[in-house]
């Protein structure tokens, strides 16, 4: 019996494709450039599985050709808003992706943003560079200080509770949280955070948000015109989520009119597009979608799938199937 056919639609780290290799028959994207549509309806007709990222849209269009032959999606990264997960469904096509493994890494930058816009480290990196800087004087580039600030979160799944336990315990902020639900002390793991059932309740208050929720029809643009209007106009706000939980048109205006203080954004709307607008404001921190962009995470998310992968193909459910 041949071994199931296998695509990539990227690259992947090393070690990864060498162990998928010695399982399956991987087909690789050499070039390591994003498919197009018509290729990505090619892959579902040709491949047994397909292991797409974040930059791949699985449109519900894809799904319409009346025989494909793609019986799994593992999806390299933990959010899955690219891929139709209902008309895979429909097609009975398995759709599974790579949670608890990033969570660390995600954390971890989003630490790093809240404290590049409170120290204004891009603008003086910029300034150094650029060869502007003056040497030192008492009011250079003054920022503001993170430790016993206010840290309000939207999702307190893995990643929020991770970033609350990095800001608490390491920088003594204060913890809001906004969720679908309150979460019970067990889940908290003594920390002390604020429940807030109404998201406007929780914005005045915030001297950082940082947004951990899921990309739904629910989240899609929380923070707009509306929401921003609430936040103090020192806040700073954090985004390594998705970039379609915020109006990207909002947050321009708001910089721009100082009702806010600045923007950390690791994710667009429209990726890899960005506003030109965001490009040229000092007061914005704008990163790669780095979030997961570590060795140790992009190698573990890798062996996610192959597990995954595995485990569907041995006749077993998958740990991490979504539907």
């Amino acid at each position: 019996m041949s071994a199931p056919k296998v695509l990539l639609t990227h690259r992947w780290p090393p070690q990864v494709e060498a162990e998928l290799s010695k399982n399956f028959d991987v087909t690789f994207n050499v070039s390591d450039q994003p498919l197009s549509e018509s290729e990505l309806r090619e892959a579902l007709q040709n491949f047994d599985a397909v292991c797409p990222t974040v930059t791949d849209k699985l449109t519900a269009e894809l799904f319409l050709a009346p025989e494909l032959r793609t019986r799994i999606i593992a999806n390299y990264g933990v959010g899955y808003n690219h891929i139709d997960v209902k008309a895979a469904t429909q097609k009975q096509i398995a759709v599974t992706n790579t949670p608890d493994v990033l969570t660390d890494a995600t954390a971890d930058l989003a630490l790093t943003l809240i404290l590049m816009l409170a120290r204004r480290a891009g603008e003086g990196e910029r300034l150094l560079r650029n060869g502007d800087w003056q040497g030192w004087c008492p009011t250079h580039n003054m920022g503001t200080m993170v430790s016993g600030k206010t840290l309000g979160l939207i999702g307190m799944g893995r990643i929020g509770r991770a970033v609350a336990h990095r800001a608490s315990f390491g920088f003594g902020m204060k913890i809001l949280y906004h969720n679908r639900r309150q979460l019970r002390p067990d889940d908290l793991a003594g920390l002390e955070a604020t429940y807030h059932q109404n998201l406007s309740d929780m914005l005045p208050h915030c001297d950082f948000l940082s947004l951990h929720c899921p990309a739904s029809p629910e989240t899609h643009q929380i923070i707009n015109q509306q929401t921003l209007a609430l936040l103090p106009r020192h806040a700073f706000i954090i985004n390594t989520a998705r970039g379609d939980v915020i109006d990207e048109t909002a947050l321009v205006e708001a910089l721009r009119s100082k009702t806010i203080a600045g923007a950390g954004l690791d994710v667009y709307a429209h990726e890899p597009k960005v506003p030109e607008a965001l490009l040229s404001m000092e007061n914005v921190v704008l990163l790669p979608h780095l979030g997961s962009a570590t060795l140790e995470t992009r190698t573990a998310m890798g062996m996610r799938v192959l597990d995954n992968l595995k485990a569907f193909f041995n006749g077993d459910r998958p740990a991490d199937c979504v539907n």
